[in-house]
């Protein structure tokens, strides 16, 4: 393991943090979720604070980005976000678990302090006991059958210090691990122009991965009930979902526009009179209200996961799930919403330094714990 340099009274410490990524994905924009664009940034980041940082992805990941590549992305079609299956190949899960499996198995070569994992996969969990890098795991999700059994087994000799992104999500956790530590996701806000009108042509936005958790089909039965138009950004995740779901109840009233990159998004959030953020489970964040807010867009949506948390009622109006008749009225209240004080607060809320701190803190004090053998003293 790699020495660090520390100056504990300012927290200031140099780390060489080793960032397990989700492989589902590329780390590269235009990102395919908030879990891309969330990791992409903390890498980006932890760079510039000074950090030596790799980041174990899926081969054609951002370039620019320190990578060590894990998965390949021959198979990897970028238009539609799926992996290409052929006979001749293992499945997804299986090609992910042994690229995993790998990474876990030489981990401790890379003498690294800390890895930083946020994978949302049960091998760098069951394999957290035999290494000696202590492990951090960030719960991007509420549970799911593959990773609650890691952890529940994990737990029996504690070796992996836990965080999630959300009280919900911490109460979502409380099975697993009482007391979860939270640290909330921010954004690069100087990335994010505030809109202070919304553009003349009225419409309502929803942005985010096709996916029957998203819930497009009852943003666009709101949208229909309040009589204003929607635009959609985002990739289909979910080919059976847009067929029997989305397609039949598509019209001239609604208009897809694919996966956008982040200057275009903002442009199109930042425009629009309210964004739609519809979720159909216990949404763990939900970095599209960060982003919305960002714009200066109010948000209607529904009280679910950890939505609530996020907004206040004068920054966007929640509903009950699924009540699209409800909605459709708060479509209309939330447009009236003063978007000057919605800029201000998602740039209270939402401030990427504030979440960096934190996570820098919490890694220093995971290797202090365990390694503090391995510091010297600046």
């Amino acid at each position: 393991m790699s020495c660090c340099k520390a100056i504990y009274s300012n927290a200031l410490i140099t780390m060489k943090i080793g960032i397990i990524a989700h492989l589902k994905h590329p780390i590269a924009a235009p990102f395919a979720g908030g879990l891309e664009a969330f990791t992409h940034q903390i890498t980006r980041t932890l760079i510039a604070y000074g950090h030596e940082v790799l980041l174990f992805a899926s081969s054609s990941s951002d370039a620019t980005l320190p990578l060590v590549p894990i998965l390949s992305d021959q198979d990897y079609d970028s238009r539609t976000g799926i992996r290409i299956k052929r006979r001749d190949l293992p499945s997804e899960y299986i090609a992910e678990h042994h690229a995993y499996h790998r990474l876990m198995s030489e981990i401790d070569s890379y003498n690294l302090d800390i890895v930083f994992n946020n994978s949302l996969h049960y091998i760098p969990i069951t394999m957290a006991n035999v290494i000696n890098t202590p492990v951090l795991t960030v719960l991007h999700t509420p549970p799911f059958y593959e990773l609650g059994l890691a952890i529940h087994a994990e737990r029996t000799k504690p070796v992996v210090e836990y965080v999630t992104v959300s009280d919900q999500n911490a109460v979502n956790w409380k099975d697993y691990i009482p007391d979860c530590r939270v640290i909330q996701n921010g954004i690069p806000l100087d990335k994010w122009k505030s809109y202070t009108d919304p553009s003349a042509d009225r419409y309502a936005v929803w942005f985010g991965r096709i996916h029957p958790d998203k819930g497009l089909h009852l943003a666009i039965e709101a949208a229909k009930l309040a009589g204003i138009k929607l635009k959609v950004a985002g990739r289909v995740a979910d080919q059976r979902y847009f067929g029997e779901r989305i397609a039949p109840i598509l019209d001239d009233s609604i208009t897809l526009l694919g996966l956008q990159e982040q200057p275009a998004l903002n442009k199109l959030i930042g425009n629009a009179c309210v964004c739609l953020v519809t979720p159909c489970w216990q949404e763990p964040f939900g970095l599209v209200v960060a982003e919305a807010l960002a714009c200066g867009t109010p948000v209607a949506g529904f009280k679910m996961g950890a939505l609530p948390e996020l907004i206040t009622k004068d920054i966007g109006i929640l509903v009950d799930y699924p009540d699209c008749y409800a909605l459709a009225a708060a479509i209309h209240e939330a447009m009236k919403m003063d978007r000057n004080l919605i800029g201000s607060y998602a740039r209270t809320k939402f401030e990427l330094k504030v979440m960096m701190a934190q996570y820098e803190d919490l890694m220093t004090s995971i290797i202090a714990k365990t390694q503090k053998s391995n510091y010297t003293i600046a």
